[in-house]
This record gives C-alpha cells, structure tokens and sequence, in this order.
C-alpha cells in the first residue's frame, strides 16, 4: 500500500522569512488568479526567495505571485505542467517551486494559516473540538503506478482514495492518500492518530456507516475521540443531505471542482493531496476576502 499523509498544524505557525516579494507586471486574465486582496494575505507565508540574506544564491527571476497563480491555474484548470500558458513562468521552475514548497513545509504552513484566519473569521477558535470524516475514490490517470492504486469493489474504481477529516465548516484538517483498495476503517486509524496529535481539541467525530465496528471502541479507548456514526435513513436509495454528513460531502464536492482533482494524474500520492491543498487554499482565500 502507498499513502501520503498530511496533517494541518495545530497552531498557529511563523510567516516565510522577511523580505520583498518581487512585483508582478503579468496581466491578471484568469479566474484563478489570486487578486491583489487575496496575494496580500498569502504573501506572509510564501517564501521570498530560495536563500536567506548574505548566504549567496540565485537572484529571484519570476515573482513569486507568478509561481502561484500557476499553480492555482492548473489546479482550476486541469492540463498538464507543459502546457502551462505562456505568460506565467516555465513551466519547469513552476513545477520546481510545487515539488519544494510540498517538501520544505511551505505548503502546509500557508494552509494551516489560512484556515485559522478563515475560522477566525466567523467567529471561532482556531482549535476545532469536532470534525466530520469520509473518503472519496477517483480514478488514475496511466501516470498513476500499479503500486500505489488499486480496485474499489464498492464503487468499482480503479484508482486512489483520499480520506479526508474537516471541521465543522467545511475546511479541511487532515487529508491521507491511499491505494482505492484501501479499507476506510483501516485508513481511518492512521488518519485519527494525525488528527489526534494535530489537534487535540477535537473530542468527536461524525461518520458514515463505512466506519462502523472496532474503529469505534479503539478511538475513544486509544485517543479519547468519540466517533458518532451517521447512518442512511431507512428505505433511503437516493442522495438525501444527512446531518453532519452533508458538510464533509460538500467540501468533496467544493474539491472536485478543480478539474486537476476530478482524476488522479499525479505520479506521487503526496502531490495528490498538495492539488486538494491548493484547491482548499483558493477556497479559503476568496471566502477571506469575498
């Protein structure tokens, strides 16, 4: 089984290094584009170059807003990274600056503070004490190996699933990328434990009938989580928006608006989940500045 995990922060993490983000002079022509209000709450949180001040370096050639508005555009859009338009940044030094901020924390550090300044406002605390959990099979792209895909039976998916936890407003807290094949009560551990250890605020937890048996018991023993299941109504055979669970299917459906999600295409499970991230930080931003 290949997976990849990515668990939010539990508090409230240090802006990039300082400096001066090189101005863009790029006509902002897409909807994905971030505007002038939303780059001005990122900004903090996005590295200003590759080098901290003195230790030498390559000069920075493309404005980071650039690299961005790529990202987001594909992940809007769908393609691929050679097709990129021309008028933001090679592709390659895009897809350089996706692989980076993925392993140096940059990525996770600007979605867990865009989700505390996104909670904050409406009025609640950055720390969550309960969330809804679910899963979500796609199908794989041929870039997607044998190795880490599989065959849903349920859904009859040959592909990916991606287990996801949110709080009660729909943003997301913890995303796990498995094999389809993936139980989602034997997913379920690995993704409680993350969120068990990220946010310890969280006591409870709504699911679905798919995580019914010792998952159960084994939450509230081990992690002090209660794990309240939200079964289908009685004769049900359609999609009816039940309690809690409407909320979780809702940010899957917000998710797969981004054309980049609706089929997995990347080789590697950790970039699947940072294209759900980057779909969630659109998300956040326009909500912050509607």
């Amino acid at each position: 089984m290949s997976f990849y995990l990515v668990a939010g922060q539990g508090a409230p993490t240090a802006p990039a290094r300082p400096g001066v983000h090189l101005p863009t002079v790029r006509p902002r022509r897409y909807p994905s584009d971030t505007t002038d209000a939303e780059w001005t709450i990122m900004a903090p949180f996005v590295p200003v170059s590759g080098s901290e001040s003195g230790r030498g370096g390559r000069p920075v050639a493309y404005p980071r807003r650039d690299i961005v508005d790529a990202i987001r555009y594909l992940t809007r859009n769908g393609g691929v990274w050679r097709a990129l338009p021309v008028d933001f940044p090679p592709w390659r030094t895009v897809y350089h600056y996706f692989r980076t901020w993925i392993g140096d924390n940059t990525l996770n550090q600007l979605h867990s503070n865009l989700r505390d300044q996104a909670r904050r406002a409406e009025g609640r605390q950055t720390g969550p004490t309960a969330a809804i959990m679910d899963s979500q099979s796609v199908k794989a792209a041929e870039t997607v190996a044998r190795t880490s895909r599989g065959f849903d039976a349920g859904k009859k998916i040959n592909g990916r699933k991606r287990h996801i936890v949110i709080d009660t407003t729909g943003l997301l807290l913890t995303v796990l990328v498995t094999s389809a094949a993936v139980q989602d009560r034997h997913a379920a551990r690995t993704l409680l434990t993350a969120v068990r250890m990220c946010f310890p605020t969280i006591r409870k937890i709504w699911a679905d009938g798919g995580y019914t048996g010792q998952l159960v018991t084994w939450a509230t023993a081990t992690l002090g989580i209660t794990i309240d299941i939200v079964n289908k109504l009685a004769g049900q055979t359609t999609f009816q928006a039940l309690p809690r669970r409407w909320v979780v299917e809702r940010t899957l459906a917000w998710i797969t608006r981004h054309r980049r999600t609706v089929r997995d295409y990347e080789r590697r499970p950790d970039h699947h989940a940072a294209i759900i991230q980057w779909a969630m930080i659109t998300i956040m931003t326009r909500r912050l500045t509607r």
